[in-house]
C-alpha cells in the first residue's frame, strides 16, 4: 500500500514537474512505468513497494533539463528532495536514487540493485506505433536540415540497433515480460523491411 500522503506528494509536485518534458517523457509515459514497475514488483518478496513507485515517480523528472544525462540528474533530484525524508530513511532515498541512475537500458551497467532492476525493465515500451511516433518526431526536430527520407532511415536504422535481433535493449530483462518480447519482435520484422517502415511512418504522421 502507498501512504496517501506520500501519493498525494507525488502526483500534486512530482507530476507536474513533466510537464516540462517531451510527451515521450511526459506524465503517460511516467504513470505507465509505475503501473509496470508495480506488477513485477509484486513477484519479489519483501519489496517495499513505496519506494518502488517513488522510483518510478522519478526516473525521468530531470530529462528536460540534459537528456543525455537525465537518469544523474533525476537521481540528484530524487536524493536532495527533503520532503522524501518525511516517509523514507536516509538508507532507503541512497537506494532508490542509486535505482533512478542504473535504469536507463542503453546503459552498459547493470543496476546495483533489485529496485534498479524493476525500474529498467519497467521503463521498455511496449507499443511499437508510439516507438515510431517517439523516434520520428525526435529526429525531425533534431535534424531540421535533412530530408524525409533520411529522416525515416536514421530512424529506421536506429531502431534496428536498438531493438533489433543483437540489440542492446534486447539485454537486461530481469522479468519474464512476453508483452515486451511480443514487442521486440513486432518492431524488429517492421524495420527490417524499409518500406513497410515508410508506410508506417506515413501513418504515424497522418495520425498525428
Amino acid at each position: 500500500m502507498i501512504r496517501i500522503e506520500l501519493k498525494k506528494y507525488i502526483e500534486n509536485v512530482i507530476f507536474k514537474e513533466y510537464e516540462k518534458n517531451d510527451i515521450g517523457h511526459g506524465i503517460e509515459h511516467i504513470k505507465y512505468v509505475i503501473r509496470r514497475s508495480l506488477k513485477f514488483a509484486e513477484k519479489i518478496e519483501d519489496i517495499n513497494m513505496e519506494m518502488v513507485y517513488v522510483i518510478a515517480a522519478y526516473h525521468d523528472i530531470g530529462h528536460h533539463i540534459d537528456a543525455k544525462n537525465h537518469e544523474k540528474i533525476s537521481a540528484e533530484m530524487l536524493l536532495n528532495d527533503e520532503k522524501l525524508k518525511e516517509f523514507f530513511t536516509d538508507e532507503e532515498i541512497n537506494i532508490m536514487s542509486i535505482a533512478v541512475e542504473d535504469h536507463r537500458s542503453s546503459s552498459d551497467i547493470i543496476p546495483r540493485n533489485i529496485y534498479g532492476k524493476i525500474v529498467s525493465s519497467a521503463d521498455r515500451n511496449v507499443s511499437v506505433s508510439k516507438t515510431l511516433e517517439r523516434c520520428y518526431f525526435y529526429n525531425l526536430k533534431h535534424n531540421p536540415n535533412l530530408s524525409e527520407d533520411d529522416i525515416i532511415e536514421i530512424c529506421r536504422l536506429f531502431l534496428l540497433k536498438k531493438y533489433g535481433i543483437n540489440g542492446y535493449a534486447r539485454d537486461k530483462n530481469f522479468f519474464d515480460d512476453d508483452e515486451y518480447m511480443k514487442y521486440l519482435d513486432e518492431l524488429t520484422a517492421l524495420a527490417s523491411n524499409q518500406e513497410d517502415f515508410k508506410k508506417q511512418i506515413a501513418i504515424i504522421k497522418d495520425n498525428h
